[in-house]
């Protein structure tokens, strides 16, 4: 129980001082999709240790033990993968954090829910013994009424399983089926039966994580994260939805749009956790991780954007300025229910709507800045898909290819604009992008809207 009520006091302690780090700050490999293999895992693991991350949650909501087939054990295999992964944790000062989904098939009274449950000890028993001392349970993304006394009794009786069995077992980490403040409320404002009866029972040890107003949304207010903790009484835990953009998956590609900008709008009055969940491209996830890191470790002092330019110009050097004006059109991600990330290249849209603008009215528009941002496009796209390191090209080359498309077609309208008359090809480049827009989005708000405002002021 040493290392239990050790954690409960470094949270009480941290929570009360300014300009010092969030205590457990790292990453959550919690997205749908490909799993990632040991390879990547243990590079990410060493990247939360050089920006002083200090937690990694393995959940990929795709490893069949993780969620589907949660009784079963582990391969032998994939056994040691996890104890390797534990060992190079250890070696770079992050925790580890072992997650399983049961929620699916749970069951918790009776025969068989005294069965799950010692199937649940085991499973966490075998992770013990490769050197796993972190864990947690989720019961997110679950259909159909859910019972909040079930999911609380559960965590309860095995937090209690853990504390009585070992000495150096971290407090268990969880994130409930109404994981958004809204889910946890009805309309009328009043707190639903299921988070009343979660949060009133849960052992108070236990940590939880909650998204914000909705999945991923749109930042968390200093107002909006209090209003969460008060229906819980309790702090909370962030796992935040950038840059993982998994619901942008379609028939055709997982690669449909990068969230490559900086981690914004969350609160200054610290979580006592946060996770950011990643991309299913681990190495371009690193820009706004890498931001991330710096509103975990000082969130009163957190500057996103003077953050993003370092954290670009660390990992890209040389490539970094043509980084800054790619990464910077594919920053925003809405799609359907979800809206999250900084506007996509606002300067440049400003200028080239203005241009639009000024054009239909009749007016001098000065062409300079925005010729100069259009080239700058151009050589950044054409210098990344030649420069860019292999691994990195790989997971960032079809929306590269679209850029390159787009800067162009960009050039093409800004012409029409100066001659004041339609480059008969500007049609022909913009169905190009589009055939193309199933495959790789980017900037559609921004470099993609200037094309169509000049299509629309010309009648096409």
């Amino acid at each position: 129980m040493k290392s239990l009520s050790l954690l409960i006091l470094l949270i009480c302690i941290n929570l009360h001082m300014s300009n010092t780090p969030i205590l457990l700050r790292g990453i959550v490999e919690g997205f749908y999709g490909e799993p990632w293999n040991y390879e990547i895992r243990a590079d990410l693991i060493r990247f939360c240790g050089e920006y002083n991350l200090n937690a990694y949650i393995y959940a990929p909501k795709d490893d069949p033990y993780h969620r589907d087939k949660w009784r079963e054990p582990y391969p032998e295999d994939k056994l040691l993968e996890l104890k390797n992964l534990a060992e190079v944790s250890t070696q770079n000062n992050v925790h580890f954090i072992f997650a399983v989904s049961p929620g699916l098939d749970l069951n918790y009274e009776g025969e068989k829910g005294e069965q799950d449950f010692q199937s649940m000890v085991y499973k966490l028993d075998a992770m013990y013994n490769v050197g796993i001392r972190d864990f947690a349970i989720f019961f997110d993304d679950l259909s159909g009424t859910q019972s909040g006394t079930n999911h609380a009794n559960f965590l309860n009786k095995l937090q209690n399983a853990l504390d009585q069995k070992y000495t150096d077992v971290y407090p268990l980490i969880t994130v409930p089926t109404d994981y958004t403040r809204n889910w946890m409320i009805d309309e009328s404002g009043n707190v639903k039966p299921y988070t009343q009866e979660f949060a009133s029972l849960l052992n108070p040890n236990i940590i939880v994580l909650y998204t914000g107003d909705d999945v991923v949304c749109d930042g968390i207010s200093e107002e909006s994260f209090q209003a969460a903790k008060d229906i819980y009484g309790r702090d909370l835990g962030v796992w935040w939805n950038y840059p993982v953009n998994d619901y942008y998956l379609n028939d055709v590609t997982r690669n449909f749009k990068l969230a490559l900008g900086p981690m914004e709008k969350l609160p200054k009055a610290k979580p006592n956790s946060i996770f950011y969940n990643p991309m299913e491209q681990p190495l371009l996830s690193k820009i706004s991780i890498g931001t991330g890191a710096d509103y975990a470790l000082s969130t009163d002092t957190y500057d996103p954007i003077i953050s993003w330019n370092n954290v670009i110009e660390k990992q890209f050097g040389e490539l970094a300025p043509y980084m800054k004006i790619f990464a910077s059109h594919s920053q925003h991600m809405e799609y359907s229910w979800a809206k999250t990330g900084p506007a996509d290249a606002p300067e440049f849209y400003a200028k080239a709507h203005q241009a639009v603008l000024d054009t239909k009215e009749g007016k001098t528009y000065d062409f300079t800045e925005l010729n100069q941002m259009i080239n700058d496009m151009i050589t950044a796209s054409k210098i990344l898909l030649e420069q860019l390191p292999s691994d990195i090209l790989n997971e960032a080359l079809l929306m590269l290819e679209q850029f390159q498309r787009i800067s162009n077609a960009d050039l093409v309208a800004m012409k029409s604009l100066q001659n004041n008359k339609l480059d008969p090809q500007l049609s022909t480049l913009r169905q190009e992008i589009r055939n193309n827009e199933t495959r790789a989005l980017i900037s559609e708000l921004s470099a993609v809207l200037f094309i169509d405002e000049v299509l629309q002021l010309y009648g096409q």
